[in-house]
């Protein structure tokens, strides 16, 4: 057991290395570039498509709405990244580490964008009527590389039981343990009934869940960041000027290592938004719409609601705290660190807030995430192991709340990052469909045929 766990150290370490990072955060360089900055031009336009009517129109085509897609694809992304990453990268990286989250959720909106075009565009109707597309399609209708698809679609199976199930269950476990002094197990079945009466239900109850929990959790968990703020006013532009001015020296780090400062920024910037993970162009091929392009406008305003928004409110807050604990942030990490500094920030309160902020959001990846992997296990083994991989998932829910997960995190971790490469491979050579896709939408709305 020791020497596995050795191995997918390493195999982690390589797979979450420089080069990784480059690949994803160069894929969104690249398709921005492609694009001439589409995210920035059109951002206020893709906010409207989130909350319009576009797919009630008569020619478009999916199993849920725009947005109902969208929250499927949020509850899977906003999750404890947003609070236990964001305080990882900012001990390991400091404050300026903050800076390069948002840079990476920037380009990232262009690879989301891309991810949401070709997701609806290669979708297919399988055998219950239903849209499946994401990675596996647009690779192997696309590209022609059925091989590459599989193992798109192997990684992510894999990945779901870990990032999405036992691992999200464990961390509601603990925080709950921890908060309130009830025992794991309990929390571990009352978790895991609440997860399978919506699991059982398929994207379209998934979807509703996830249309009522996200707003709520991301606004409550938003507002109790801003309460401190506003009550900290103080601190806010010492802050914001050690996030900008570490960005590029690097000083908060021990021996100034700038290095540190930028990679562990862009690393849990790519966890928590998941822009070229291959994830949420899943749920984005669920969606009802009347162009691919539609969607992906939808699909990027994810990224910017996970990093520039919640993931920011999180980052202000713990720079907040460090300053007051004069300059450091203590031997404290992860969800811990947090939970203290917004107590301290906001005494009372404060804790509570990123305690049930953690509890929702790691539920909702656990939904998000069921889905994302019952897509990739039917690819693999087709509809009608459907059944049996929901309750098999449903089952490690509840394992993950009563289990020491080392070994877990790290083939969650690890084949998480796996998922990525055949997911940008296919981004990067497809990216002229893409940039088709988009002209075709444009030059429609221009003669009017679209809106």
């Amino acid at each position: 057991m020791q020497n596995l766990q050795s191995i997918m150290e390493t195999l982690s370490g390589w797979v979450w290395g420089p080069y990784m990072l480059v690949l994803l955060v160069g894929t969104g360089v690249f398709l921005t570039l492609r694009l001439m900055f589409l995210q920035f031009r059109l951002l206020p336009f893709a906010f409207k498509q989130v909350f319009g009517k576009h797919d009630k129109a008569k020619n478009s085509d999916g199993d849920i709405s725009q947005f109902g897609a969208l929250m499927t694809a949020l509850s899977a992304t906003i999750g404890t990244g947003n609070i236990a990453g964001v305080a990882t990268a900012c001990v390991l990286g400091g404050p300026g580490a903050v800076f390069w989250m948002w840079m990476t959720a920037l380009v990232g909106m262009a690879t989301k964008y891309g991810e949401g075009v070709l997701a609806v565009k290669y979708r297919v109707t399988n055998e219950n009527g239903q849209k499946s597309g994401g990675p596996m399609y647009y690779i192997e209708r696309g590209l022609k590389w059925k091989w590459l698809a599989v193992l798109f679609a192997l990684f992510g199976t894999i990945a779901s039981f870990g990032i999405g199930s036992s691992v999200q269950s464990n961390t509601v476990a603990l925080a709950v343990e921890n908060s309130m002094g009830i025992k794991t197990w309990i929390t571990g079945i009352v978790i895991t009934v609440f997860s399978a009466l919506v699991i059982l239900g398929g994207i379209k109850s998934i979807a509703k869940a996830a249309s009522f929990i996200v707003p709520i959790m991301a606004i409550g968990y938003v507002l109790g960041g801003l309460a401190i703020i506003f009550s900290n006013m103080d601190l806010v532009v010492p802050a914001l000027k050690l996030i900008f001015t570490d960005a590029f020296t690097g000083e908060a780090v021990a021996g100034g290592a700038i290095g540190a400062v930028i990679r562990y920024g862009v690393a849990r910037g790519v966890f928590s938004n998941e822009a070229g993970m291959g994830s949420a162009p899943i749920a984005a091929a669920a969606a009802k719409t009347d162009h691919p392009v539609r969607q992906g406008l939808v699909s990027m305003t994810g990224t910017f609601i996970d990093t520039i928004i919640v993931c920011s409110i999180t980052g202000i807050v713990l720079v907040m705290g460090y300053l007051v604990a004069g300059n450091t942030f203590g031997a404290e990490t992860g969800a811990v660190l947090t939970t203290h500094i917004f107590d301290r920030l906001l005494p009372g309160v404060g804790g509570w807030v990123v305690t049930f902020g953690i509890i929702f959001f790691a539920y909702s990846t656990i939904l998000g995430w069921c889905y994302y992997g019952e897509k990739c296990a039917t690819y693999l083994f087709g509809e009608k192991f459907v059944l049996i991989y929901r309750l098999l998932y449903i089952a490690t829910v509840f394992i993950g709340t009563v289990a020491t997960l080392d070994l877990v995190w790290l083939f969650a971790d690890t084949f998480n990052g796996l998922m990525a490469i055949p997911n940008l491979i296919a981004l990067l050579l497809l990216s002229s469909v893409i940039v088709k896709e988009t002209k075709d939408f444009l030059e429609k709305r221009k003669s009017g045929e679209l809106y």
